[in-house]
């Protein structure tokens, strides 16, 4: 029973208690008060107010709602700070300010931190200089059953966070901030393809054959069909799809499902963008990636060099362009000989005990040297360019290099953030792509090889114009752009294991917790002095937390 719980009992029985005194604890006649924020700047010149009594207004009525984060009861009166969507604002109330008993049987007996509340009142500014609402009425607005955290501490796992992110960003606001910047990301991307002239579409979510990128896919069942499908791990060919059919700037921000490992820079669903854009080349998707980045920092008002742990990130455009090979050799390392020789770049791998496979052609041996000795370098900005073919089954050949694509990767910290291409559009060079992709994947057991997708070939055979296209990681980005070094503190709902299956709650040990306040951090307490029970150490916060818990 997620219920069983002491304190949780106890809130429970004051919510019935309201009820048997006739005030709804989840009333839903209730509008949003003014915003925290207006009201702090509306009323603002207040401060400057020439008098020797009180600065206030009692002309000016203002109706606030918010949380209550903290609540200090001082006899007949109180002082507490309630929370909306914007931040903090004090509020004052007192016994003699509201009708009769109210003061004493209700706001100081069965309000508490977490409630939701709605007072009404006006502007003034306490002794210490703190603008507050003196007020006039005080309505519960949604009782909370399950105490916060006492703040002193917050939110100490983790793991809690993920898994209860509406607590986490109860208990702190830093963390609504970076979401609420994440959506503003997203919709300046948004905005800037729109205003470049690209139509947003929808794409299958369930494919009949995964495709679009070499990944694991998810395989759920349709009933109705009787057939398999798998969750997208790229909508790639579909939206190449739309380009043969006549449209010839399209992008769909999406959501991508991979069945591989959890880790700091993978989340098994996860979104991005792709764009696909008739008539033009992988040089041209570079120079749009520029502007694109250019656009978000002038949006969203950021400066082009940003912490990112302990690297300072220098946005500015244009961005360094590598060839893959150069890469290898100049960033990472390794001898010229070595990286453009199969048997050579086998036997390093094997020397240096990294993962190798006899059956991998040069392409598999140098991405493994790329994923060894040169990413985790790549920190400003940077384009790696010319992929080799045979780990690009669906970028075009280079007219002078036949071995290498029109393709480049971009990387930003040690990690990638966006692929693009010149697009394959000859349907015979495509199916033999596809079909060297389906004997890697029987000659090597690469469960993330790309399967034969005859359709798409069908589609190609009837023409697609001369097209470039891309995909960046969303999250990725949003993590180099808020400092975050773990993916997980940018999805709002990450993927988690199965939590372990909770105990039987037991009654809290009264030997165990303050008898004030009921803190039940052992370390933090002693035994009373005649040997029943134990107190806090730190007297002030035992206070503190003793007025938040009435």
């Amino acid at each position: 029973m997620i219920f069983n719980n002491q304190y949780i009992q106890e809130r429970i029985k004051k919510s019935e208690t309201l009820r048997e005194k006739g005030i709804n604890p989840y009333p839903n006649q209730i509008k949003k008060g003014t915003p925290s924020v207006k009201f702090l700047k509306e009323c603002a010149y207040i401060h400057d107010i020439e008098t020797d009594e009180m600065k206030q207004d009692k002309t000016k009525s203002y109706t606030l709602t918010g949380r209550l984060k903290f609540m200090r009861i001082m006899g007949k009166a109180s002082f507490a700070k309630i929370e909306d969507e914007d931040g903090l604002v004090q509020i004052y109330f007192n016994r003699d300010d509201l009708p009769e008993g109210y003061y004493n049987d209700i706001v100081k007996k069965l309000f508490e931190v977490g409630d939701i509340i709605e007072v009404t009142g006006y502007p003034f500014v306490t002794g210490t200089g703190e603008l507050t609402l003196h007020c006039l009425e005080v309505n519960l607005v949604t009782k909370a059953i399950i105490p916060l955290p006492e703040k002193f501490h917050g939110i100490q796992d983790q793991e809690i966070k993920y898994r209860q992110r509406y607590l986490d960003m109860i208990m702190d606001s830093e963390v609504t901030k970076r979401f609420k910047l994440r959506s503003r990301i997203v919709s300046a991307i948004r905005r800037f393809f729109e205003d470049k002239g690209f139509l947003e579409v929808e794409t299958p979510m369930m494919h009949p054959i995964p495709g679009g990128a070499n990944a694991k896919p998810f395989i759920t069942h349709h009933n109705a069909l009787g057939v398999d499908r798998y969750l997208r791990i790229a909508p790639e060919l579909y939206l190449k799809r739309l380009i043969v059919g006549g449209m010839d700037a399209v992008f769909e921000i999406n959501r991508n499902f991979r069945n591989e490992g959890i880790d700091a820079t993978h989340n098994p669903e996860f979104t991005a963008i792709e764009f696909y854009w008739a008539y033009k080349t992988y040089i041209e998707l570079m120079e749009l990636t520029e502007e694109l980045f250019d656009y978000i920092f002038d949006t969203l008002g950021l400066e082009r060099t940003l912490t990112y742990g302990e690297h300072e990130i220098n946005f500015q455009t244009p961005f360094a362009r590598v060839p893959w090979i150069d890469a290898i050799v100049e960033i990472g390392g390794i001898p010229r000989e070595i990286a453009e020789n199969r048997d050579k770049a086998l036997a390093f791998l094997k020397e240096n005990n990294l993962k190798y496979d006899e059956n991998w052609t040069l392409g598999y041996a140098q991405a493994e040297l790329f994923d060894e000795y040169v990413e985790a370098k790549l920190i400003n900005p940077t384009f790696i360019t010319d992929y080799p073919v045979d780990i690009s089954p669906l970028a075009r050949r280079s007219d002078t290099n036949p071995e290498i694509t029109e393709r480049f990767e971009f990387f930003v910290a040690g990690a990638e953030l966006a692929n693009g291409f010149s697009e394959l559009n000859d349907p015979l060079d495509q199916y033999e792509r596809f079909k060297a992709q389906v004997d890697a994947k029987e000659a090597t057991g690469d469960d993330e090889a790309m399967h034969m997708d005859t359709d798409f070939v069908k589609a190609l055979g009837y023409g697609m114009a001369p097209t470039a296209g891309e995909g960046i990681g969303i999250d990725r980005l949003i993590m180099m752009l808020t400092n975050q070094h773990t993916i997980r503190d940018v999805l709002l709902f990450p993927a988690m294991r199965p939590e372990a299956p909770v105990a039987q709650t037991s009654q809290v040990d009264p030997t165990k917790q303050c008898k004030k306040c009921g803190h039940d951090v052992l370390e933090e307490l002693k035994p009373a002095k005649k040997g029943k029970g134990m107190f806090c150490i730190d007297v002030k916060a035992c206070k503190d937390r003793a007025s938040e818990r009435t």
